[in-house]
């Protein structure tokens, strides 16, 4: 079944704080414009483990570039990041930075072929950055977030944290299972390895 060709449904709102009005930037190829916004993260910027909390503050730095074929954005992303070592899985927070550059061509050079899923498009004097914006920041989201780099995690025996547990955790000795039997025969623990040996011939 072919792919639907990249048309959007609805034309993006102007007063989106990832739309950007190109009607000041003009078509003159080499003019540019440079701004910086404050943006409020949308909803669904998450991986497994890490996410940018909805209506968080996000710092955008955005240069606009006229070119032939449309318009060339450069643009530098700032984003708060919440959520659970992959170790310990203890809450954290942390942060990413993210460069990208995306074109955006005119409307004109819209087709009904495929690729056109793969590429960007003006919609008349708006630029919706959004769809490129999420790609950028969900990418960079940490997929195995640490609390800190030698997070230890936790204990595999009764799962408390190892940084909290201290150098003295310890659960005693664990006998294999294999020769727990030998523990019923009253044999002296220096005897268990002889004895274990011999089990293992007379098998």
């Amino acid at each position: 079944m072919p792919h639907a060709p990249n048309k959007p449904t609805t034309h993006p709102s102007p007063r989106s704080p990832l739309v950007f009005d190109i009607r000041t930037l003009g078509r003159q190829p080499g003019s540019a414009r440079s701004e910086n916004r404050i943006v409020p993260a949308p909803a669904d910027l998450r991986v497994a483990l890490a996410r940018v909390p909805v209506g968080a503050d996000i710092k955008l730095s955005v240069k606009l570039e006229a070119v032939m074929e449309g318009v060339l954005v450069t643009a530098e992303v700032a984003a708060p990041v919440t959520g659970e070592c992959a170790r310990c899985l203890e809450p954290l927070t942390t942060s990413v930075d993210v460069t990208f550059q995306e074109l955006y061509e005119s409307g004109d050079g819209r087709s009904d072929r495929d690729d056109d899923e793969d590429r960007r498009f003006l919609d008349a004097d708006l630029l919706n950055l959004e769809p490129e914006f999420r790609d950028a920041v969900v990418l960079a989201l940490p997929l195995a977030p640490l609390c800190r780099s030698d997070c230890e995690g936790l204990c595999p025996d009764c799962g408390i944290r190892l940084a909290e547990a201290g150098p003295a955790h310890g659960h005693g000795e664990v006998l294999d299972p294999r020769w727990a039997s030998l523990r019923q025969l009253n044999i002296p623990d220096s005897a268990d390895g002889a004895r274990a040996a011999e089990i293992q011939q007379e098998g």
